[in-house]
């Protein structure tokens, strides 16, 4: 059984890094992901995949990063930290590139709206707690759309949010949502998810709000 946490009076990064780390351990259960660990000041991911060999994930600048950054020369890790991209590769060798901006978005509790879909499209929604899959098909039964939640210890997390190109610009994405925010058994449960650039658009237009810049380095691999 996973640890929890008491949220009381916080300071910011406090708050962030609780809200970081249920982050974290939700999209790691969605994902079949080992659990973080604490590590000098943050979190420790071992994912150990082809494309990631670890991550580590901080609430806020600090000098571990630096300690982090200065001992690794191997790619394949990353570094993520809440702040922005300039004060993330500051604390870093040059080694280290800047990764494509994300955003720690949240939305308030509350109602959920309808999924709405336009005509030849279908929809199905699979709940295996805590883990809910939503599937969006065109007629011909071909997928179109989906996407994954998580809820966790107050948190129901937003995952692998992604619209095929040919069914692009059809409020899919919106309707995945939506079906997502439906699934959710505590109402009162944060709402988070890590957007891309062009996420971020899309998810302002449905209610939700930038809490912070999230960033990103890692050493790419030599050609």
């Amino acid at each position: 059984m996973l640890p929890t946490t008491k949220i009381h009076a916080l300071s910011p990064q406090q708050g962030d890094a609780e809200l970081l780390e249920r982050w974290l351990r939700a999209r790691s259960i969605g994902r079949n992901l080992p659990q973080p660990a604490p590590y000098r000041g943050g979190l420790r991911l071992d994912t150990n995949t082809p494309e990631e060999l670890r991550r580590y994930v901080f609430a806020g600048p600090t000098p571990e990063i630096t300690d982090i950054a200065r001992e690794i020369h191997e790619p394949h890790v990353f570094i993520k930290m809440i702040g922005a991209p300039a004060l993330l590769a500051s604390l870093v060798p040059p080694r280290w590139q800047l990764q494509p901006p994300g955003y720690l978005m949240t939305r308030e509790p509350g109602r959920s709206p309808v999924p709405s879909l336009p005509p030849g499209y279908w929809l199905q929604v699979q709940t295996e707690f805590p883990v809910t899959t939503v599937r969006i098909f065109a007629e011909d039964d071909t997928l179109a759309a989906s996407g994954y939640g998580v809820e966790y210890e107050g948190v129901f997390i937003y995952d692998r949010i992604g619209t095929l190109p040919a069914h692009q610009h059809q409020g899919l994405g919106a309707a995945v949502m939506a079906a997502l925010s439906g699934a959710q058994q505590s109402q009162a449960a944060q709402r988070v998810l890590v957007a891309t650039e062009a996420g971020r658009g899309l998810y302002t237009t449905i209610g939700w709000r930038v809490h912070a810049p999230f960033s990103t380095v890692t050493i790419k691999p030599p050609f």
